[in-house]
């Protein structure tokens, strides 16, 4: 095989390449995967959306119904308003509740909606009032580890208070 030859497979080879990390980047990033039709629009006040972002997918029992458009602090009530845009196939009660999840232990988050009883369903502009925030792990070892030193603390003060001879009863 000449020079010309080798370089030409080469220079293929690496084409593919860049276009197959491309294609991976933009998986990841959630933009290829917009499939849903026509949608109607809702909002969520949450008080943390942890690393919500937007285009991420909103799925209720599993299925990706729609996707997150927008979000935008309220700075009058401290609070993050995130707009939803819900596939128009998918009608859901005004009583459904609008949660953040994390698809795995450090994977994305997205919006898990989980349908109330209500017979009137969501319309374009309504508000989903029923949210919950997203969990923030390091919010949630600092919680652990402050519970810990407090029970710690407690057991010292009760062992200090007890009469001598006393500890084996504290420790059981």
């Amino acid at each position: 095989m000449d020079r010309t030859t080798l370089d030409l497979w080469v220079g293929i080879f690496v084409a593919i390449g860049v276009a197959a990390l491309f294609g991976l980047a933009m998986k990841v990033g959630n933009l290829t995967s917009s499939k849903i039709g026509p949608t109607y629009t809702v909002t969520a006040a949450f008080d943390n959306v942890g690393s919500l972002k937007p285009h991420a997918p909103i799925k209720s029992a599993g299925v990706v119904v729609g996707r997150v458009n927008n979000i935008v602090f309220n700075s009058e009530t401290y609070e993050a308003v995130v707009t939803l845009n819900i596939d128009e196939r998918y009608a859901f009660p005004v009583d459904t509740f609008a949660n953040i999840y994390t698809a795995g232990l450090l994977g994305e988050q997205y919006i898990g909606l989980e349908a109330g009883g209500d017979e009137v369903v969501l319309k374009n502009g309504d508000k989903i009032d029923k949210t919950q925030d997203a969990i923030v792990l390091e919010k949630m070892i600092s919680q652990f580890l402050f519970n810990k030193a407090s029970e710690t603390e407690a057991k010292a003060d009760v062992k200090a208070a007890a009469p001598v001879g006393a500890e084996l009863d504290i420790l059981k």
